[in-house]
């Protein structure tokens, strides 16, 4: 296990135009490499995080400018790289590459990234992979238990031109999802708006409420069942768990979500085969950030997921 180290001094850091958009709590920890989550949110509901001298909430936007207060943490002294095989294996994911970008097709239960007891993510992974790129981080990030399509960017300059996409909107991000019963709406836009609530630990849990942030899913059937539909969802907000809630919230609860779904019903699921969340991002429309043309990186449903869902929606015809 990692020893724990006290980093010396506090920090003021000033936010770059690369790290505009991004969240307090995102933005920590980026400068705070080791330290976990629940740390992290301590230390901001405490007040010893300031930007521009003020208290924030974790899921305050950063400006480009902005001065950050850093206190003195405990954070893990770094642990043992990922073994050469486990690095190089996240490599059979790369769905598109160039001197600019990547995208890959994050597997089910690989993080993001490391942290909150995880040693090593996508992020660790890929710079393992990878010791000739100089410069590499992520664009945006799945939930863990999430499947599919997630940017990277090789250039400081790619990172702050995506993330301007991500900000207007201009990235169009296409997800499957396996939801419960019969979806008999048609195409529907759900605007929910969602609030995140920190439980001890530094679990994020979230709920509709009239007092949370602009929401917006465009849910469109693909094949239907009586117990289960096929839905395409788009998002025009990246909000945290946003797909999920937002289905449980129609009240038809995304198929194997431990969190929002139903329990009795995913227990039913695994004896079908299906172990995990089935939420898919299968496609990102994107601008590249060099040649200015549209490009449309895509990823077929995993093996796990078309088989389980086979399986699902035969038992309801």
């Amino acid at each position: 296990m990692a020893q724990a180290a006290v980093s010396t001094g506090v920090r003021l850091v000033t936010v770059g135009d690369e790290f505009a958009g991004q969240r307090v709590d995102n933005f920590l920890m980026r400068e705070l490499k080791g330290v976990p989550r629940t740390l992290i949110y301590r230390i901001i509901r405490k007040g010893e995080v300031r930007v521009n001298r003020s208290r924030v909430q974790p899921s305050q936007k950063l400006c480009a400018g902005d001065l950050v207060r850093i206190p003195p943490v405990r954070a893990a002294t770094p642990g043992a790289p990922p073994s050469e095989s486990r690095a190089k294996r996240v490599l059979e994911h790369v769905l598109f590459e160039d001197d600019r970008l990547m995208v890959i097709d994050k597997p089910s239960g690989m993080a993001s990234h490391g942290g909150s007891g995880i040693n090593h993510g996508v992020i660790e992974l890929m710079r393992a992979a990878r010791p000739d790129l100089q410069y590499l981080e992520l664009v945006h990030r799945l939930d863990r238990d999430t499947s599919g399509c997630m940017m990277l960017a090789k250039r400081r300059s790619a990172l702050r031109a995506l993330h301007e996409q991500l900000r207007e909107g201009k990235v169009e991000k296409h997800y499957l999802a396996l939801v419960r019963g019969h979806w008999d709406y048609g195409t529907r836009k759900v605007e929910y708006p969602l609030a995140i609530h920190t439980r001890q630990g530094g679990e994020r849990h979230v709920t509709v409420d009239e007092s949370g942030k602009y929401a917006l899913s465009i849910f469109r059937p693909v094949e239907t069942s009586r117990v289960a539909s096929l839905v395409e969802v788009k998002i025009g907000t990246g909000r945290t768990h946003q797909i999920r809630v937002h289905a449980a919230a129609m009240d038809h609860p995304i198929a194997g979500d431990p969190r929002y779904g139903d329990k009795d019903w995913n227990k039913e699921l695994a004896k079908m085969g299906l172990k995990r969340l089935f939420l898919h991002a299968t496609a990102l429309t994107f601008t590249h950030p060099k040649s200015g043309e549209s490009v449309l990186v895509s990823a077929p449903l995993p093996e796990d997921l078309s088989s389980a869902m086979e399986k699902i929606m035969a038992s309801g015809r």
